[in-house]
């Protein structure tokens, strides 16, 4: 598995989240989701491209390859597995999903695949 920085994976994650709510995504839509400047968007879409991870389209709609792709959605998975599992042993709602965040990267996988049975065997 590919090991990229964990901004980075924040960046795809949200453009795929974008993608799937709205259909499109633009730097502006990023910028606003994370919460970041539009020159920090646009800093990091420039190494994202460089790195093969999105292609940037015809009225700056941004899509992710399948190399940003298969990474966004694994996070995206964590995210949501995780912050579905912190909730469901009675962690608020709202705190379930900042430490999902907090913790989404530096699971390790085995350790996230133990998390996500137990849930799907006992709390879903």
């Amino acid at each position: 598995m590919m090991k990229i920085q964990k901004s980075a994976e924040d960046y795809l994650e949200a453009m795929l989240m974008i993608k799937e709510r709205q259909g499109y995504t633009r730097s502006i839509d990023v910028a606003a989701e994370l919460a970041v400047t539009k020159p920090s968007v646009s800093y990091a879409t420039k190494r994202l491209r460089e790195n093969g991870y999105i292609t940037v389209g015809e009225g700056g709609h941004i899509e992710l390859t399948e190399a940003g792709y298969e990474i966004a959605s694994r996070i995206y998975e964590r995210h949501r597995v995780l912050t579905d599992f912190l909730a469901a042993i009675g962690v608020d709602p709202h705190k379930a999903q900042e430490d999902a965040c907090k913790i989404e990267h530096d699971l390790a996988q085995d350790t996230f695949e133990k998390i996500k049975a137990y849930y799907e065997a006992n709390l879903k």
